[in-house]
């Protein structure tokens, strides 16, 4: 019997276990089938927005109006109504309860809404903070190039500039003109006096 064994197990090693006789939660390349959950499934978000617009109708006055219209009903009808047809008589406990059940959802679905609008608001003070640090970083840049812009124009040379270092070199000129004239009692020929005619070496 323990040969037979080894050679059946050698056949189906040799054979090779097939990706169909693995079991189908061993398998990677396929997805797990879904899980059976005992609570009901729900859309956060659609539910996150249900409770934002009860919450957002909780804090108006029409709730207010449309509560007190239905209490001073309810009392109203329990108190002078006939005793058959009343169905929550003095101390209103019915009236009680419902009130109790209503706030005790009231103040989950406002605190889920201010959970959400919470998260809004992180978001988008998280956005701020991101653009106050580009603005930031583009002002830097800015002030950097125009630091560099006024550096470079200080080594221009610019018009009043150019009019004093003219103006220096006249007086100069004048000096040594004055010089030579008083040396040699003659005034000197520029060069833009000397005659147009053709040089020697021209011809």
């Amino acid at each position: 019997m323990a040969p037979e064994r080894e050679t059946g197990v050698r056949e189906r090693a040799v054979s090779g276990a097939t990706a169909t006789s693995r079991p189908r939660g061993a398998r990677l390349d396929q997805p797990r089938p879904p899980r059976r959950r005992l609570l009901p499934e729900w859309d956060p978000e659609a539910f996150g927005r249900l409770s934002e617009s009860v919450a957002r109708f909780l804090g108006t006055g029409r709730f207010i109006v449309w509560m007190t219209v239905v209490i001073v009903a309810w009392v109203v009808w329990n108190i002078a109504a006939p005793t058959g047809l009343r169905f929550d008589e003095y101390p209103f406990i019915f009236l009680t309860l419902m009130l109790s059940l209503q706030a005790s959802y009231a103040a989950p679905l406002i605190l889920l809404a201010q959970n959400r609008q919470d998260d809004r608001d992180r978001v988008n003070l998280e956005q701020d903070r991101r653009q106050n640090e580009r603005s930031i970083a583009d002002t830097e840049y800015l002030a950097r190039e125009i630091a560099a812009l006024r550096i470079g124009l200080g080594e221009v040379a610019t018009r009043d500039w150019m009019r004093s270092e003219l103006e220096s070199i006249l007086k100069e000129l004048e000096v040594r003109q004055n010089g030579h004239r008083s040396d040699t009692g003659s005034f000197p020929a520029l060069p833009a006096e000397r005659p147009r005619g053709r040089d020697a070496d021209d011809r």
